[in-house]
């Protein structure tokens, strides 16, 4: 037999199994944590070999209310200081303090120090070759989908990672350049700078049709990327300060899966120009995917064969060798680095063979050698960038925080998301004054740096210094890289992307509801665009978490016998009612949102509306008085009421007007006998509040409301199984005066189910000793 305080698992309730004022014993048995060791110890020892398979304990105490609690049980432990005092210590100076906010600031002084170099140096300097490898030509190939040069791409893989060696608290993520990120900063660069702003007429003078300033616009389009990467470092290294690391929680999994699918839709749409060699115009905005694929298909016959073949085979050759890494991972001590020897391969291909100049084949073009000084954004251009600056700032974050708790899950250390929020924050502001694009952690590099051994961000640092040789001294030599080859790289980068697709199936079979977020994530992405549909996704993800707890399950609950638990009894066969009592379970909090459909569920679910009974009790009275306005005196009359038919009902009562006296029953015959009869057989509900966490006002009045419905049909109310909190929050709102008191509270649903049956006691009904 089981008692005491039981989880609540499986649809069910566990209460303590507690006896009355009478002290009647409650026995228990489970295979869960005891609650008094010292007793368990006791009945283990008298068990013997039966207390290897079950542990029993016994606990005996009257039926606690919350009354009785407060005043015999808990006492509020007074708080010493003051608010002045605690203010004081708050902002108080020290050398603790001072050195905790540097270690804080800078984490590479908690590990730097302390640097095992026999042990990680070597790995250190693998890894960061390996992923300098990879990141070179990311580097090229995201700053064609951030449309600006290819060398700013380089820049942006060089100062960001400088900086996230000492600012981070990752180990293993690779920070830099993203497609995701990219594709959000060109979109907002060629609204921002359309083609159609840089036409202008030839000089000479001559007839000829207006041509497209190139350098003007790229000049510009820098511009607006590099404002909007100083914006995003703002807003995050704000919102590090502020504690807000909280914030990517509302990026749910499931959205941010469908969200980056849907990214990889729009790069691959995007890089179909440069894959088929067809000049076409570049969209932003909703539906500009599909403006994208119109344009590309409505000048298919231009298509360079030359610029299709190269690009094809690089396809061909990086799925290969990205499928022999993922089969032989385990056997190669690297990675096989297939996106630099396709930089290589296709550069001196293009410069041997010529492409651009005999082919027409479309290249990197010129690559200035050496690092930009720092220069001030152009902050004219902030007011219309805010918007998608909070969108590119919270979607980085996400991405870089969700990698990086993986990572450090995996190895056995923890992450700081405020850290990470000021570190990549800083990363961006400062780099943004080099001319840099906004940058956050990439997958495909992060793997690339964790497999091949990296232990700490020296790796990452290693990487950068990688590409800062390449722009400081032989940037040069990548001119001739054919801007397929690039397209190439991007595509095949973003296949575990698509793979994500098969989150479909999974999902349908889990949870539909997550299943609409992905779908709606995925769906607002690919046709309003990446920053309109993060907000459409947020804002369905939202309301999902309003729709579950307005949907809560509600349940009538009954207790299983010989257990202290109480479950859902259209659910479980030996869950039973008491009589007379109703118990409902709602797995939700009672706010202003859902406190209408809590009352109205409690009703459905009882099968006892008050409103109904009034007007039964009105039309029962006046026809009673009616009725005894036409007997005669003489008439031996009884009175019995009509069986209810409600959900869960236990047993209906017959009441017919009978005295005992000296032994033997005996009608009233002097004169008639008019008794109102109940129009229930329900005297006691149980609100069970065990999964509620919270209260507002409208739900308290609501409730409050409801009592006092019941109380006027002589019906009683109480509440079982509120948190410390909860009571806490109710004492706030003055829920406790008036109809409703602390002694129609109870810790535990069988609390409450004794103290009703004492309070109406029936013939037939349990015994309030306690005993299950």
């Amino acid at each position: 037999m089981i008692s005491g305080s039981t989880p609540q698992t499986d649809g069910c309730t566990g209460q303590n199994n507690e006896g009355e004022d009478t002290m009647g014993e409650i026995n228990a048995t489970g295979e869960t944590e005891t609650l008094a060791a010292s007793v368990m110890e006791q009945e283990e020892a008298a068990a013997g070999e039966e207390a290897d398979s079950q542990t029993t304990y016994r606990i005996e105490r009257p039926v606690y209310d919350e009354a009785f609690i407060r005043a015999q049980l808990l006492t509020h432990k007074e708080s010493s200081t003051t608010l002045r005092q605690r203010l004081a210590l708050q902002f108080q100076c020290s050398s603790q303090k001072v050195k905790a906010a540097a270690l804080s600031f800078l984490p590479i002084l908690t590990w730097l120090p302390s640097y095992p170099v026999k042990q990680y140096l070597f790995s250190d300097v693998v890894s960061g070759l390996s992923t300098g490898v990879v990141q070179l030509p990311q580097g090229l190939a995201y700053a064609m989908l951030a449309a600006v040069p290819p060398v700013y791409g380089l820049y942006s893989s060089f100062y960001p990672v400088l900086l996230y060696t000492f600012f981070g608290t990752s180990r293993h993520i690779s920070v830099g350049t993203f497609a995701v990120i990219s594709l959000m900063i060109g979109a907002v660069a060629v609204r921002e700078a359309p083609d159609s702003m840089f036409y202008v007429l030839p000089t000479n003078g001559s007839n000829a049709s207006a041509v497209l300033d190139v350098e003007a616009r790229d000049a510009r389009r820098v511009q607006v990327a590099v404002v909007l990467t100083t914006l995003v470092g703002i807003i995050q290294f704000a919102l590090g300060l502020l504690r807000f690391g909280f914030v990517a929680i509302y990026l749910t999994e499931p959205l941010v899966r469908g969200f980056t699918t849907a990214a990889a839709v729009h790069v691959v749409v995007s890089q179909l120009k440069y894959l088929l060699g067809v000049k076409t115009q570049r969209f932003s905005g909703p539906l500009s995917v599909i403006y994208s694929v119109k344009a590309v298909l409505s000048d298919i016959t231009s298509t360079n064969v030359s610029t299709v073949i190269l690009g094809l085979a690089c396809i061909v050759f990086l799925y290969t060798v990205k499928d022999l890494n993922e089969r032989f991972k385990k056997k190669l001590p690297i990675p096989i680095p297939g996106e630099i020897i396709v930089v290589i391969v296709s550069t001196g291909v293009s410069y041997g063979l010529s492409l651009s100049g005999d082919y027409k084949v479309d290249v990197v073009g010129k690559i200035p050698t050496g690092l930009l000084p720092p220069a001030a954004p152009e902050f004219s251009l902030l007011p219309s960038l805010v918007t998608d600056s909070f969108a590119v700032a919270i979607v980085g974050f996400s991405m870089g925080i969700s990698l990086a708790k993986t990572f450090a899950l995996k190895h056995g250390y923890s992450v700081d998301g405020n850290q990470e929020l000021i570190a990549l924050g800083l990363c961006n502001f400062i780099s943004s004054f080099f001319q840099t694009f906004a940058i956050t952690c990439s997958m495909s590099r992060s793997l690339v740096q964790e497999s091949t051994g990296g232990k700490t961000q020296i790796a990452g640092l290693l990487a950068s210094l990688m590409v800062l040789l390449v722009v400081v001294a032989i940037g040069f030599v990548f001119q001739p890289l054919p801007q397929t080859a690039l397209a190439a790289i991007i595509m095949v980068n973003l296949l575990g992307m698509f793979k994500q697709f098969r989150d479909i199936p999974a999902l349908w079979r889990t949870s539909k509801i997550e299943l609409a977020i992905w779908l709606v994530a995925f769906v607002a992405s690919v046709l309003l665009g990446l920053d309109y549909g993060l907000l459409v996704a947020i804002a369905f993800a939202i309301l999902t978490v309003i729709y579950r707890t307005q949907s809560p399950k509600s349940a009538i609950l009954g207790h299983v016998p010989g257990t202290g638990l109480y479950c859902d009894v259209d659910e479980y066969e030996e869950a039973a009612e008491y009589e007379g009592i109703k118990i409902f379970h709602s797995n939700s909090s009672i706010y202003f949102a859902n406190s209408d459909l809590y009352v109205n569920a409690l009703k459905e679910k009882t099968g006892v509306d008050p409103e109904a009974l009034q007007a039964a009790r009105k039309t029962q009275k006046k026809r009673m008085e009616k009725a005894d306005g036409t007997h005669t005196p003489s008439l031996k009359t009884c009175g019995r009421n009509k069986q209810q038919e409600m959900t869960h009902e236990v047993l209906s009562y017959e009441l017919v007007v009978q005295e005992e006296r000296n032994g033997q029953l005996e009608s009233h015959s002097e004169e008639a006998v008019f008794l109102e009869p109940p129009l229930t057989a329900v005297h006691s509900i149980i609100l069970d509040w065990t999964p509620a966490s919270f209260i507002d006002s409208v739900g308290a009045k609501a409730i409050k409301q409801v009592i006092k419905e019941y109380a006027a049909v002589d019906i009683q109310v109480v509440i079982a199984g509120c948190s410390r909190s909860l009571l806490s929050e109710l004492d706030t709102l003055q829920f406790f005066n008036g109809v409703v008191t602390l002694t129609m509270v109870f810790p535990t649903v069988h609390d409450a189910v004794l103290h009703c049956q004492r309070s109406y006691p029936r013939p037939s009904a349990t015994p309030t000793d306690g005993t299950i």
